[in-house]
């Protein structure tokens, strides 16, 4: 084996360091940057020394050079562009000599201008910096700190990139040279947080397409698991109709049980035959099962004796096979790094191991001042799964900057408590504002803990609308996610949710590549979208779903009596629908705070009117391929479009292997009409069974055409409802197009007293109490009938749910 860089065919080089030489103002310790009119490099060095390779995290720094001033005098600097002024006394970085101050609307005028090293800790009442993520949540019960982001309240918030180690063209990581000094960026965008997002990618780089397969469920667990049981388990998913797309093997599928002289068995490398006998049989038996598999590593420990391939790794470092001394782990050297991933990894890839779950739990030192191990260990990986033109993934920590470039994240042994379950929404969603956006959590819990049905089956539900479903728990023999292990009730809502997340593939993998595109956020706290809103600050806890979907998940415990656990939500302007009981709501113009209450079956997820969203017809197929079967989910009220994403799944992400669907619907009085345009991109898959269902009608006159001139074709079959018009197209042939026309549309009507009977039947109080409420529901108008309820002794959670359901918005 060479002593060079890691062989792999996978990504290039990355990115263009240099800026453009007009965008650079210099002098003979200091240099400035403008690479737009709001993001400036700050750059000192007493030396003279300046950075221009590209650093983990800035990989691209040949921006079109905005327009911008130059005023300066022998003690002094200024910088103007449309949007910022940077003044600078040429001396070293400080407080007083180097500021930045925004030019156009900030939320607040005391905090316009930015002094080097300010944290940016925002005033009472308004928000500061908004946070961006942690490394891990291991052992954390509740909160943990968040760091800073790149997004500010206060419109400012910079980047110390001085630390980072730099990128060779072969994709190698060197310290920077002696005497390079301070490397800041400024982001100054005010509150348009998405051009921060869609710059700071352009410098950093975009953050990849993911593999199909891994939007769907994963099924993992610390479990010695025998190839028998495993395979067994995935038969019994199968049967009870609950999907998976990744089965996870943890730490025993390899050898644990090793000779004290060795240390312990939790790095390792070497198949455990007793319980696996045949692992490439295994491997392929998953395979035909639609599953895709990852296995855990931890490799820390080296490179022991007793492992397999031991002699070969100990040959290429130049040590005798025969004395089998360990081989300490140092991902710094090009040589262990080399024979690390050709010896340990591509064998059991050649057997079928689809990626790797780097679970690096060691500290962030190695041998080259400022590298943590981990993130050199994503970098080499991640770019090592390339190989053969294959997408690259890998399953690891987070690294710090750069990190987004390696998903999918691992957050570590989570709590199994009500505490973790209630910040794990806010850590997924602010975790956008560094632009990381894969996070997988031990949906359920990890570590210690109670069975408590209602805790798990919340968390399953968050699974389901996170950015990676993966259910996982640890060795313990009662701590198991399978929905069986539960009671009936939790396991039938647990199952649903798991389904509904495989339906939402098409819609989730559209996201997918918006995020790597546009730098969208998958998952993102509300003030992403709705910036000047103080609600949108004050609701940590809700989140927006791609372009169309919030999510406002339920995290606290039911109230006893009435079954209903509340979360307090905050709506945008607009009008909107209950996903899953098509129940509509009416932001109106400027928003609207309200409590949503919500039995075990159900969590609020709600669709913004004019909202297309394409589902999978079938949750059991293979997730990994772009469904025969798609349903086109269709929210009345307002306009909209959507473009369905989808592509050929081969390694190469390019743009001639997108494949683009345009739907448009549009509405008029009562007429309306969805569009679908011709598909874009080599290979579409244009033949297929399509159903629309449009929430919000209740019955239409429905005609469909196709071709050029929308020639009218047989008339589909419709399915009325209250609140759902089912329309079954068929198999249709969407290469010319196609169109479905309604007329006389009847819009639906809120099913207020049947809702009202529901929840008074659910609740365990007093007949008495039930009787008198159901009795006012059926006499009085809808405004009467609220005060008549207040006035009875019913628990605050049902007198709050019966009055959602009678403010719930009309047509």
């Amino acid at each position: 084996m060479s002593d060079g860089a890691p062989e792999s065919s996978g990504p290039p080089a990355l990115g263009r360091a240099p800026a453009r030489r007009e965008a650079v103002v210099q002098g003979p310790t200091y240099r400035f940057t403008v690479l737009t009119s709001r993001l400036v490099r700050m750059e000192h060095s007493e030396s003279g020394v300046f950075v221009d390779a590209p650093s983990q995290l800035a990989v691209d720094r040949q921006f079109d050079v905005p327009a911008f001033e130059v005023t300066e005098s022998e003690a002094s600097l200024e910088i103007r562009t449309e949007h910022l002024r940077l003044s600078y006394d040429k001396k070293a970085f400080t407080p007083s000599g180097l500021t930045v101050t925004m030019l156009g609307r900030v939320q607040s005028s005391h905090r316009s201008t930015w002094h080097y090293g300010n944290l940016d800790p925002g005033l009472p009442g308004r928000p500061g910096n908004l946070g961006g993520t942690a490394r891990t949540l291991d052992d954390v019960d509740g909160r943990t700190d968040l760091g800073t982001g790149l997004l500010s309240g206060n419109g400012h918030a910079t980047v110390d990139d001085s630390g980072s180690l730099l990128l060779t063209d072969d994709g190698w990581l060197v310290p920077r040279p002696d005497g390079a000094g301070q490397d800041v960026y400024f982001f100054g965008y005010g509150r348009d947080y998405p051009a921060a997002l869609r710059d700071y990618f352009r410098l950093a780089g975009p953050t990849p397409l993911l593999p199909r397969f891994t939007l769907g469920n994963w099924w993992s667990r610390y479990h010695p698991y025998s190839d028998a049981e495993y395979l067994a388990l995935m038969d019994r998913f199968a049967a009870e109709g609950i999907p998976f797309s990744v089965a996870v093997l943890d730490v025993d599928w390899h050898v644990v049980d090793v000779d004290p002289r060795y240390g312990t068995g939790w790095t390792g490398y070497t198949w455990n035959r007793d319980l696996f006998a045949d692992p490439a049989a295994f491997l392929d038996e998953l395979h035909d099962r639609g599953l895709r598999v990852t296995l855990n590593v931890h490799p820390a420990d080296g490179v022991r004796g007793y492992e397999d391939a031991y002699a070969d790794v100990a040959r290429d470092l130049g040590i005798d096979p025969d004395s089998h001394q360990t081989i300490p782990f140092d991902i710094t050297s090009r040589a262990f790094a080399e024979s690390y991933l050709a010896r340990l990894h591509h064998p059991h890839e050649e057997l079928g191991v689809d990626f790797w779950w780097l679970d690096w739990q060691s500290g962030s030192y190695s041998r080259i001042p400022g590298l943590d191990p981990l993130w050199l260990l994503n970098h080499l990986h991640f770019r090592d799964s390339a190989r053969g033109g294959r997408r690259p993934l890998t399953f690891s920590r987070y690294a710090g900057h750069g990190s987004h470039r390696y998903p999918v994240g691992f957050s570590g042994d989570t709590v199994v408590s009500w505490d973790s379950l209630r910040f794990q929404p806010e850590f997924t969603a602010t975790a956008a504002n560094v632009g990381y956006f894969w996070w997988s959590h031990d949906v359920g819990g990890h570590l210690g803990g109670t069975k408590d049905d209602e805790l798990a089956t919340r968390w399953v539900q968050l699974g389901a609308l996170s950015p990676i479903n993966r259910l996982h728990s640890t060795a313990s023999t009662f701590n198991a996610k399978e929905p069986w292990r539960y009671s009936d009730r939790a396991a039938a809502v647990m199952s649903r949710f798991l389904r509904l997340r495989h339906r939402l593939v098409p819609y989730l993998y559209t996201v997918n590549w918006l995020a790597h595109t546009d730098g969208a956020p998958p998952v993102r706290p509300m003030y992403h979208d709705h910036p000047h809103a103080p609600e949108a600050y004050e609701v940590p806890n809700q989140f927006l779903l791609g372009p169309s979907l919030l999510v406002a998940p339920i995290t606290e415990p039911a109230e006893r009596r009435s079954h209903q656990a509340r979360v307090d939500a905050w709506l945008p302007p607009g009008t909107w629908y209950d996903l899953l009981s098509s129940r509509r709501y009416d932001g109106g113009s400027t928003g609207r705070r309200l409590a949503l209450h919500r039995s075990l079956e159900a969590v609020p997820v709600l669709a913004r009117a004019g909202s297309i969203l394409p589902l999978a017809a079938d949750p059991m197929a293979d997730v990994a391929a772009n469904p025969a079967a798609l349903v086109l989910r269709v929210h009345a009220g307002a306009d909209g479009e959507l473009t369905l994403l989808e592509d050929d799944g081969a390694g190469e992400v390019t743009a001639e292997n997108r494949h683009e669907t345009p739907v448009r619907w549009q509405e008029s009085g009562v007429r309306a009409e969805l569009t679908i345009a011709l598909p874009r991109g080599s290979g579409v898959l244009t033949r297929r069974t399509l159903t629309v269902e449009l929430v919000g009608i209740a019955a239409a006159r429905v005609r469909v055409g196709t071709g050029e001139d929308l020639a009218e074709l047989a008339a589909p079959a419709v399915t009325p409802s209250p609140s759902v018009l089912t329309i079954e197209l068929g198999e249709v042939d969407l290469a010319g197009g196609y169109a479905v026309r309604l007329s006389d549309v009847r819009p639906a009507e809120p099913e207020i007293r049947s809702e009202i009977f529901r929840l008074l039947d659910e609740a365990e109080i007093d007949y008495r109490d039930k009787e008198m409420a159901h009795r006012a529901s059926q006499e009085l108008d809808d405004s009467a009938l609220a005060g008549s309820l207040y006035a009875l002794d019913l628990p605050d959670a049902l007198y709050g749910a019966l009055l959602e359901v009678l403010t719930a918005a009309r047509p």
